[in-house]
């Protein structure tokens, strides 16, 4: 059986699983759930490991990394982004590189629309409010007829577009593999910012897409739109949207990933009354959990059976 490593488990998730209880029946695992801390510890925890199964992006998987583990076959990636990870190393040295697509799909959308739904309804604000004995009204805005605008078509992106259909909006989408067969109208990125009431973020960080968005585009959006982010913090130029958000150029926004996490203390963003935030939850439920983590195993079984599936980067021949 290959040693399998499991270097950041904290807070515990995989450990509390019915999926982990089923991989100890399997295979021995070095299991952790206390963070690396450092890039050492880290070389440390994985050096002798042939497969890694990983849950938090806090691990880094650098070219250092890579070259100090040359016995590491298969690097299993709990959830879909790649960022911690560089995946040219990953290749150069053999390692492939699997994740969990698909999973969080339904839950990140549901929290879309959660957050799409708080922000136009002002419900944080309103709720303060009748709790001070106040009674304000008249300040929300129905969805309904209004436009959504999805940037990227992935399982998530196409799932809260399907969300937005059913109570009523008109999708729009851009995405960087534009295919009709996808089933919503395709439109260039500067008529969606201009035309939608509410614009959503589902791309994958990557070199290409960091600053994504910026003063630009935010310039372009509709006064009275909402933004919703629960794809990658970097993805936007925070400060470009703060200062937005701010100046009330955009009526408001739902963030659930941000430039720096945890959120530091009386960051900008806490002190608006038009935004809603989250802490990178989106896709964290009880169902969500199981199924990835579960997944994330299965990952490492197709690969040792010869039939490796959810490979983001192979190894190079």
């Amino acid at each position: 059986m290959p040693h399998i490593v499991i270097p950041d488990d904290f807070p515990a998730v995989m450990g509390a699983s019915a999926a982990y209880k089923q991989l100890l029946e399997q295979a021995p695992v070095s299991y952790y759930d206390t963070l690396p801390g450092s890039e050492d510890v880290l070389i440390e925890r994985v050096q002798e490991a042939e497969a890694v199964i990983n849950i938090r992006s806090s691990c880094k998987f650098t070219e250092r990394v890579f070259a100090a583990c040359p016995k590491l076959k298969v690097l299993s990636l709990w959830g879909t982004g790649t960022d911690n990870v560089d995946l040219v190393s990953a290749a150069a040295h053999g390692v492939t590189v699997t994740n969990t697509p698909g999973v969080a799909a339904a839950s990140i959308a549901e929290h879309c629309l959660m957050l799409t739904l708080a922000v136009a309804r002002r419900i944080i604000p309103v709720h303060a409010g009748v709790v001070a004995g106040q009674w304000p009204r008249g300040q929300s805005v129905q969805l309904q007829g209004k436009t959504l605008g999805i940037i990227g078509l992935g399982a998530i992106g196409r799932q809260f577009a399907k969300l937005g259909q059913g109570i009523g909006m008109k999708v729009i989408a851009w995405t960087m593999h534009p295919n009709p067969a996808l089933g919503f109208e395709l439109v260039e990125l500067e008529q969606l910012l201009r035309t939608s009431d509410v614009v959503s973020l589902h791309l994958r960080q990557s070199e290409q897409t960091v600053g994504f968005l910026g003063a630009q585009q935010f310039a372009l959006m509709k006064p009275g739109a909402i933004f919703i982010n629960t794809a990658r913090g970097p993805i936007v130029d925070e400060k470009a949207l703060t200062a937005t958000l701010a100046e009330r150029r955009i009526a408001g926004a739902g963030l659930d990933v941000f430039e720096s996490e945890p959120l530091p203390a009386a960051h900008p963003l806490t002190l608006l009354d038009n935004v809603v935030l989250t802490p990178h939850c989106a896709g964290i439920t009880p169902e969500v959990l199981e199924a990835g983590l579960a997944l994330s195993i299965n990952n490492l079984w197709s690969y040792y059976a010869g039939n490796p599936q959810n490979v983001v980067m192979p190894p190079k021949p």
